[in-house]
């Protein structure tokens, strides 16, 4: 089934300088620009001929317009996708996914630097990544939006899953909707059936009135349940109901309720081996992973921490009325950092880091750290400079765990989860 779609974005004018690069297949790392018009198929005047034996020789074409970049079908045999999903027609966003035959492109709009040696970044919701796993990551999420699947985040702790999960609603039929966030991890077991389906009057000690829980009040947008690991094993198959009938009800009350809600969910542990220990229930797993995306740790996609540093430092001097730069020593120093917090700790870093600078323009000497040390203390393994970093921490923090965790942008449960994965305790 073919059908038009149109993916509205910040790059609809069609203004500025498009490129198109090969990502999978026989032409990868095959970079063009788009200018009024390319066309990619097999046949040797194509602007961006591809090798495949699945292209057609006619196969898709890209026109500007005033209102966007135009991908269409040229009549090809085996169809042309966006995001995984067959179409006739659509306009392209920046970072989208277009697959032909067995060949795959990422399209980046308003960048020059493509062509020039350096990566320009992609950007979803308020995220920023050049990495290939990234790009991918953006793309899926970008086509998953649309729908009312569920969808489940998986990360670490500080690798953007809520920021995930919001522009994904930003981005769905949803987005006048409400986007509420319930945090398995931080509400009290005994009161957490009560604030996800609410409680009627007398429920228990205290109810003194009626009140919604957090499905309710996403009615009509989308209910992110953070930490879904944490889930109680008594609440799960409550969760499993609604999320398959859109049932639930209050507590103290035997009314069924039904639910209007998109649901996104995000852990941070494994919950394949949590089915495994039977701590998490097998057919809920399955009902929440079937569109599942991983946003990988920092450390294991280091080519987007020059994109991300300069995308806080953008923002931290919009803030301030400043033009703050990097200097070359901080991108080094930063490019050895373990990242045991993630994105989360590299925006503290860089907040500390502006302060303690006296200029605009910040150097290896303004970081909270001293990265290069610690790597060559380390030995130069990964897992030696998250363990110094933490160690580091909890030094400056006076032992403070719960203020060392803050330092390094991650959950003082992660952080204990490290300390005794270091033997540091």
């Amino acid at each position: 089934m073919t059908y038009t779609r149109r993916i509205s974005g910040k790059d609809g004018g069609g203004s500025g300088r498009a490129f198109l690069r090969v990502t999978d297949g026989p032409g990868k790392g095959t970079s063009v620009e788009v200018t009024a018009s390319l066309t990619i198929g097999s046949r040797p005047d194509s602007d961006l001929r591809l090798e495949d034996p699945t292209v057609s020789r006619k196969h898709a074409g890209i026109s500007r317009t005033a209102e966007g970049f135009l991908l269409q079908d040229l009549g090809s045999t085996n169809g042309t996708f966006l995001n995984g999903v067959r179409v006739d027609r659509a306009y392209l966003r920046e970072g989208a996914v277009i697959t032909v035959g067995e060949t795959s492109m990422i399209f980046q709009a308003g960048q020059s630097s493509v062509l020039k040696g350096e990566q320009a970044p992609s950007a979803f919701g308020g995220m920023v990544a050049v990495s290939e796993p990234m790009l991918k990551a953006f793309a899926l999420l970008e086509g998953l939006a649309a729908s009312d699947i569920t969808v489940l985040i998986e990360g670490e702790t500080g690798t953007g899953k809520e920021l995930a999960a919001r522009a994904v609603h930003d981005r769905s039929p949803r987005a006048r909707g409400p986007f509420v966030i319930f945090d398995c991890s931080t509400v009290p077991g005994q009161l957490m059936e009560s604030e996800l389906f609410g409680h009627a009057k007398g429920a228990f000690t205290g109810a003194s009135e009626a009140r919604p829980g957090a499905v309710e009040e996403a009615e009509g947008g989308t209910l992110f349940l953070d930490e879904i690991g944490e889930l109680p094993a008594d609440l799960q198959p409550k969760l499993l109901r609604l999320l398959d009938l859109k049932e639930f009800k209050r507590v103290g009350t035997s009314d069924r309720k039904v639910a209007d809600v998109r649901f996104v969910a995000a852990t941070n542990v494994d919950l394949e081996d949590h089915v495994r220990r039977n701590l998490f229930r097998r057919d809920l797993y399955f009902r929440i992973s079937a569109a599942k995306v991983t946003l990988l740790p920092l450390r294991e996609r280091p080519a987007d921490i020059p994109a991300l540093a300069r995308h806080f430092l953008a923002a931290i001097g919009r803030n301030q009325g400043r033009n703050l730069t990097l200097k070359k020593d901080a991108l080094g120093a930063l490019a050895k950092h373990p990242w045991p917090g993630n994105i989360r700790e590299m925006k503290n870093l860089l907040e500390t880091a502006v302060a303690l600078c006296r200029g605009d323009a910040i150097g290896a000497q303004d970081l909270p750290f001293q990265a290069g040390d610690r790597q060559a203390s380390a030995g130069g393994s990964l897992a030696g400079a998250e363990e110094q970093a933490i160690k580091e921490a909890l030094e400056k923090a006076g032992g403070n765990r719960r203020k060392a965790a803050r330092m390094l942008g991650i959950a003082p449960s992660t952080l204990y989860a490290k300390m005794k994965k270091f033997g540091l305790e």
